[in-house]
């Protein structure tokens, strides 16, 4: 999805091991008004009791919950994540994705004064365009450098790794790329299980494009090969590889 409209040369951001547990999550109650059929309130979670959320019995009920997921969220073809003229909608969908595996992710995050608040102890409540902002997929890479410790998020430099960890342990894996000029769309993909028949890339025995979906300029339940290692593409900055538990 894109960014906001500020302009940037690209700019590293330092990766900050804040620990786990000190940082509030922003993010506002599921409300029926926010569906895989209505295109309003995409900044809030689905109040919808015939989505799935992950089994974390084993496993086995992970990796089974989440590919029920996948079928229900079916982002081929649900308005939810639809493309418009002006946006696409990366980040929801990996918004919804973590929501119903039980892992934080934001859609909106707090801004620099409602932190400023928080860390100095006060209670501060997510108000939309007030104490909170839409994050995009761009910015969604700096928080995980910045903020993602604190959620028990883990970065792994290895796309291998980070397959074996979701086919392993049901964990949630996640792609996030930053664009280089914020205005256009950075990019931002769960890393999915594999299935009997839905596989990763690999040679030589080593994933080389992870098993994933999206929802994009085209929206996949399943890709590997077909976009290759696009984090590597020359439009983004920088790009990042976390799980989850």
């Amino acid at each position: 999805m894109k960014n906001d409209s500020t302009v940037y040369a690209t700019e590293e951001v330092a990766e900050n091991t804040i620990i786990e547990g000190s940082m509030k999550a922003a993010v506002f109650a599921a409300d029926a008004a926010s569906g895989l059929d209505l295109t309003r309130m995409k900044y809030k979670p689905m109040l919808d009791a015939s989505i799935p959320f992950r089994d974390e019995s084993t496993a086995t009920t992970k990796k089974q919950t989440i590919a029920q997921l996948i079928e229900k969220l079916n982002v081929k073809e649900n308005i939810r994540y639809k493309r418009t003229v002006e946006d696409t909608y990366c980040n929801v969908y990996s918004f919804d994705y973590c929501h119903f595996t039980n892992v934080y992710l934001p859609t909106v995050w707090w801004t620099d004064e409602a932190i400023d608040r928080l860390q100095a102890g006060e209670d501060v409540e997510p108000i939309y365009n007030d104490t909170v902002k839409t994050i995009y997929s761009s910015a969604i890479h700096d928080w995980f450098l910045q903020w993602g410790a604190a959620f028990g998020w883990k970065r792994t430099m290895d796309v291998n790794e980070l397959q074996e960890k979701v086919n392993k342990e049901g964990a949630i894996g996640i792609i996030c790329a930053k664009r280089k000029i914020r205005g256009l769309s950075g990019h931002i993909v769960p890393v999915v299980p594999e299935t009997a028949t839905k596989k990763a890339y690999r040679e030589d025995g080593r994933v080389i494009y992870p098993l994933q979906s999206q929802a994009g300029k085209v929206n996949y339940k399943y890709f590997a090969k077909v976009k290759k290692d696009w984090w590597n593409d020359e439009l983004y900055s920088s790009s990042v590889f976390y799980y989850h538990d």
